[in-house]
């Protein structure tokens, strides 16, 4: 369906965007990186055991800022979305994240 030209969109929500659609889409097959893989190893984890939906990690992507989200990659995206529902749920505190951060 459609949205009417002077329905506002979401920043995520590129499809049908003219400035989007004369851009080729990459279809070749490439390889995950170590990060990639671990991203969606931590994401399957804390599901499995109930610590985080994909609805939520879904709903974390969304509430990127639009800057952000243009500027991060599919994976970045999603540990960004993991690392604020981990500190929403209590299990990491913004303390903690940045501490980690800052030792590697």
């Amino acid at each position: 369906m459609d949205l009417p030209e002077d329905q506002p969109r979401a920043h995520h929500d590129l499809g049908g965007v003219s400035k989007f659609m004369c851009e080729p889409v990459d279809t070749s097959r490439h390889a995950l990186t170590e990060f990639d893989r671990t991203v969606d190893a931590l994401r399957g984890l804390l599901g499995a055991k109930a610590v985080m939906s994909v609805d939520e990690l879904r709903r974390g992507i969304e509430a990127i800022p639009e800057a952000d989200y243009h500027r991060l990659s599919y994976y970045q995206r999603w540990i960004r979305s993991i690392a604020d529902n981990l500190m929403v749920h209590g299990v990491l505190t913004e303390a903690e994240l940045r501490a980690a951060l800052e030792a590697k």
